[in-house]
C-alpha cells in the first residue's frame, strides 16, 4: 500500500501551471487544473522527455521533446492507445500536495 508524502504546497502550484518534483529517485509531474491537483509518471516514456516542461491543455500534456501526449487523469496516452503512463493518488491537507507515490 501506498503512503502519502508531501511533495508541494497549493502556493507552487497555481492554476494551469505544472510542476516537476523528485521524491525518493522517482520523477513526479503535478499538474493544476483549475484547481484540480493530478499527478502523474514525469518521464515520458518514448525517450525521457520532461513531462512537468510540457503543455497542458484539457487535460492532455504534451511531451516537450517529442510530441507524445498523455491525459494526466487516467494516464493513457493519445498518441498510442497501447501506452500508459502512471496516474497517482493525490489528496490536499490544508495547503499541502500529497501524492501515494508507488
Amino acid at each position: 500500500m501506498s503512503e502519502f508524502v508531501t511533495l508541494a504546497r497549493l502556493e507552487d502550484l497555481p492554476p494551469g501551471s505544472s510542476k516537476e518534483v523528485e521524491y525518493e529517485g522517482r520523477i513526479v509531474a503535478l499538474f493544476n487544473l483549475d484547481g484540480e491537483i493530478v499527478a502523474v509518471d514525469g518521464i515520458c516514456p518514448h525517450q525521457g522527455g520532461p513531462l512537468a516542461e510540457g503543455v497542458c491543455r484539457g487535460g492532455v500534456v504534451t511531451c516537450p521533446w517529442h510530441g507524445w501526449q498523455f491525459n494526466v487523469r487516467d494516464g493513457q496516452s493519445t498518441t498510442f492507445k497501447s501506452i500508459r503512463i502512471e496516474v497517482f493518488e493525490v489528496r490536499v491537507e490544508g495547503e499541502a500536495i500529497q501524492v501515494a507515490v508507488t
